[in-house]
């Protein structure tokens, strides 16, 4: 057998040293020194190794490890699969794969399925341990199937909950506890809400989550018509045709994990199909109208997009509470169109993205002068879409919507 590295990773299930391979096991033996949370190293109690509880800073953690292997066989012992959801990645960008040998037992995931007797390669996997529930309905919009790493702040209820508040009720659930360990325990539930209501579970849980077979993923391009928001109704409704909302997406861009400003987002429609063309990201949706952000927050209800943050507040005063975005769009500026370019221009990210949709000649004028005081020339376009209505009797015609000039800019590298 080749010879271990000083740092070994091992991965151990519930059920502690039985779930060890023999590999696993030899290459505990001789370390002087074994890091892991309390219930790992408790399976090793006559292990003469000095022992070191993990803790929360963990950067300085993969620093002492480094140094002190140097010296010491280090075993850092690591639920499951320290490689899924787990501490490997973060050693491995500290100290190198070169300098450490990664033994995985198999991870609560696959225990999970195991025990529930259903196939996971088609699966998507989401972990909510430490971290907020921002963006969860939203990333599964798109899955049949899905496991969940939980913890005690996150539970499976709360997660029940959250997708009720956003209208994605119809799953089937399987809450998997203590896999491994004595006290395993799998709980089958065939609703959301029958899981909203069950008093408890362990903390240490994985949630499989399986849609119905007649379930259908949302298209890839999203092309909703404007009866599909609610909206304020002056004249013809306060929202981005669809047309040109279809335009806009294309030209922002957007990718998976992109950070995106909605300026001026009226009832929310574009900060809606944004948020689905990023759903690890978050979109930021600032409407200053008070009359319409009942409306804006229904529609990301409806619309299960709860990676969308709406603001009420106005811009570009509110740009100091926002994350710097990777692409900007412009649909309202209640006459604060120069400064609200200026200033998005300052904080987009390098080859971030603005577009400015103007409807009237005078924010046409005044987005071409601030760009032409920045130094910028824009990509211009203007779309002008007709549709055709029925006439009296068997005849139809075309009716114009309001033409819209379209600038578009990318950030350089600065």
């Amino acid at each position: 057998m080749a010879k271990f590295k000083a740092i070994r990773l091992i991965g151990i299930g519930d059920d502690g040293c039985l779930s060890l391979s023999s590999r696993a096991y030899n290459a505990s033996i001789d370390c002087q020194i074994l890091v892991g949370g309390e219930r790992q190293l408790a399976f090793f109690p006559d292990h003469p190794a000095r022992k070191i509880v993990i803790k929360k800073n963990l950067k300085q953690l993969a620093s002492d490890i480094d140094e002190m292997s140097h010296e010491y066989n280090i075993g850092i012992l690591a639920s499951g699969d320290p490689l899924f959801f787990g501490i490997g990645t973060l050693l491995i960008k500290r100290i190198g794969i070169e300098n450490i040998d990664i033994i995985p037992s198999p991870s609560s995931v696959q225990l999970a399925f195991a025990k529930i007797g259903k196939p996971w390669q088609d699966c998507r996997f989401l972990s909510v341990h430490g971290r907020p529930l921002d963006g969860f309905v939203n990333k599964v919009q798109s899955h049949r199937k899905v496991a969940v790493l939980t913890d005690q702040d996150r539970s499976p209820q709360q997660i029940a909950r959250r997708l009720i508040d956003y209208k994605d009720e119809a799953w089937a659930f399987w809450v998997c506890e203590n896999l491994g360990g004595v006290d395993e325990k799998v709980t089958h539930f065939d609703h959301t809400r029958a899981l909203e209501i069950h008093p408890s579970f362990s903390p240490l849980n994985v949630l499989i989550m399986e849609r119905p077979p007649s379930w259908q993923p949302r298209p890839g391009i999203s092309f909703q018509s404007e009866e599909a928001f609610s909206k304020r109704m002056p004249r013809k409704g306060l929202i981005t045709k669809s047309e040109v909302r279809l335009l806009t997406l294309a030209k922002l861009q957007i990718q998976q994990a992109d950070v995106v400003w909605d300026i001026g987002a009226g009832s929310g429609s574009v900060a809606i199909e944004a948020a689905k063309c990023c759903p690890e990201g978050f979109v930021y949706a600032v409407e200053c109208d008070p009359q319409g952000i009942p409306f804006c927050q229904e529609n990301i209800f409806s619309h299960q997009v709860d990676n969308v943050h709406l603001l009420e507040d106005r811009a570009p005063e509110c740009f100091e509470k926002l994350p710097d975005p990777d692409a900007i769009f412009v649909g309202g500026s209640k006459g604060s169109l120069q400064q609200i370019i200026s200033k998005g221009m300052e904080r987009l990210k390098p080859q971030g993205r603005l577009l400015v949709n103007a409807v009237t000649l005078d924010n046409v004028a005044e987005a071409r002068q601030a760009f032409q005081q920045l130094g910028i020339l824009p990509e211009m376009v203007m779309i002008q879409v007709s549709r055709g209505v029925p006439l009296a009797g068997k005849y139809l015609k075309y009716e114009a919507l309001n033409p819209i000039h379209m600038f578009s800019v990318t950030k350089g590298e600065s």
